[in-house]
């Protein structure tokens, strides 16, 4: 029987209804068009895995939970909100996970500064209580996530991003958030400055299996159900298709890059690139490469001394790989 999130919550329940109060009063403002955003916000939140990722490491890899593990799970949570609300307004878009988002419902202006909000709520939040240390932390995560967009966006142009690219992008967009919530997880309770780095790079490598797997879910597999194609719809190279074109001769490449450039969403020459890429074995390589990464993250964990903590990592791990959405 396949493993949940709930199930895996389940040693920390009562720490995160805890940390749902905590967070929620972290938001709060006395401007009621404010406060009522928050709360919008506050009811649409996702599967809750970052602040699983900092209570659990704050136990393994430190002395346990302490209250700045909540303030440092409350900060990475206003930090990356802040970042969401920014992200739908550049990409104009007016749903995130299944909700209307910020500015769909109360237009990019407002959106803009309520992520400027909450992005101070987060950096007072830290400076009142002197957590300079997991101010730090975040902070770095943030730059990453920014410069890593960017570059994102800077390569897609010419449609040519190599593997090493690639890596690069992801861990700094995607690989970087999850690596800050174990460092803060460790740093909160008390890891010296070793531990703290083991914790990042055990969380870094999850995320990189993390986006991997996003990446997969484009192309479908008999697990999964039916290709969808977004990512080459919006002309975005992901694993699979990187691998596909390395080993690809002049032509066929030259081909399926116009083919991405010029798909224009129709279904007809996107099927022609998901062919393409299984065919080459673009999926196979994307699929050992993210088992490589768990495995790495696994072998970090397994240099520490069985704990139920690390059972739930361990599980977490899995639930990365294993998840259907």
């Amino acid at each position: 029987m396949r493993v949940t999130l709930n199930d895996i919550q389940g040693p920390i329940a009562a720490e995160m209804a805890e940390f749902e109060k905590k967070f929620r009063t972290s938001m709060q403002s006395r401007v009621l068009l404010l406060d009522k955003i928050m709360s919008y916000i506050v009811k649409r939140k996702g599967k809750q895995m970052r602040p699983m990722f900092v209570f659990f490491s704050a136990k393994l890899f430190g002395g346990g939970i302490t209250e700045a593990t909540y303030r440092g799970a409350a900060l990475i949570e206003l930090l990356h909100t802040a970042t969401l609300v920014h992200d739908d307004v550049v990409d104009d878009a007016n749903y995130r996970r299944g909700f209307f988002s910020v500015n769909a419902l109360w237009k990019n202006k407002i959106a803009v500064l309520v992520g400027d909000y909450l992005l101070s709520r987060g950096l007072l939040l830290s400076l009142q209580h002197d957590d300079f240390e997991l101010l730090k932390i975040v902070s770095n995560s943030v730059k990453e996530m920014s410069e890593g967009e960017l570059l994102q966006m800077e390569k897609a142009r010419r449609l040519d991003i190599t593997e090493e690219v690639y890596f690069d992008i992801i861990r700094q967009k995607t690989a970087s958030l999850i690596a800050s919530c174990c460092a803060v997880g460790a740093s909160s309770a008390g890891a010296d400055a070793e531990t703290i780095e083991k914790a990042r790079l055990f969380g870094e490598k999850v995320g990189i299996a993390f986006q991997i797997k996003d990446d997969l879910f484009d192309y479908g597999t008999a697990e999964i159900g039916k290709p969808v194609g977004i990512d080459i719809k919006e002309k975005k190279m992901t694993l699979p298709l990187i691998y596909a074109l390395q080993q690809a001769d002049w032509f066929t490449k030259r081909q399926m890059i116009y083919n991405v450039k010029n798909n224009k969403g129709k279904n007809e020459i996107i099927n022609k690139v998901i062919d393409f890429v299984k065919k080459s074995g673009g999926l196979d390589y994307a699929i050992d490469q993210m088992h490589k990464y768990a495995d790495e993250a696994l072998q970090i964990l397994n240099s520490f001394s069985p704990s139920p903590s690390r059972t739930s990592l361990e599980q977490l791990i899995s639930y990365t790989i294993d998840r259907e959405k």
